[in-house]
């Protein structure tokens, strides 16, 4: 009985360490996309529309086109973003400098829903609405979870 008791402990121990940590998990989607080009990025962006609203080649066309010109963009700004902290630029942004840069990004919001809906119909483009309120939510709810576990790792840290 004891043997049995000892081995089913070590199972569960070594199985317990086997396991990965939660936030360890592989890079997920968004990590795994910083390995394509910003053609791949778009290629991908506008296969899972069609998918999704139903689109015409020539919606495809000019959403492929949008997508490359943003995945363009992004890739540009990580690069930058990269080379500042590998020169050890890790000075915070100044107030003034944030709310440009989130005037910013709004402006561009707003320039790609304007975009959006001239290129798709009334109905493909409440749907996609739709689909970017739930991503949006999705992902305000994960900055709130990793938000909670960088404090919680913060607090053991002092």
């Amino acid at each position: 009985m004891k043997k049995i008791m000892i081995t089913l402990l070590l199972l569960v121990g070594m199985t317990t360490i086997a396991q990965r940590p939660e936030g360890k998990q592989g890079k997920g989607q968004r990590g795994a996309m910083q390995d394509f080009t910003p053609e791949q990025i778009a290629t991908l962006h506008t296969k899972k529309l069609t998918l999704a609203l139903d689109l015409t080649t020539a919606q495809q066309s000019k959403i492929k086109a949008l997508a490359l010109e943003n995945a363009t963009e992004r890739k540009a700004k990580m690069e930058e973003r990269k080379t500042k902290r590998e020169e050890g630029d890790t000075k915070k942004p100044t107030s003034e400098e944030r709310f440009t840069m989130q005037n910013a990004r709004l402006d561009h919001k707003i320039a790609q829903k304007k975009k959006m809906k001239n290129i798709l119909s009334e109905e493909q483009y409440s749907k996609w609405e739709k689909m970017q309120a739930h991503k949006n939510h999705k992902m305000r709810k994960h900055r709130k979870k990793n938000g909670a576990k960088k404090q919680a790792q913060n607090q053991k840290g002092k």
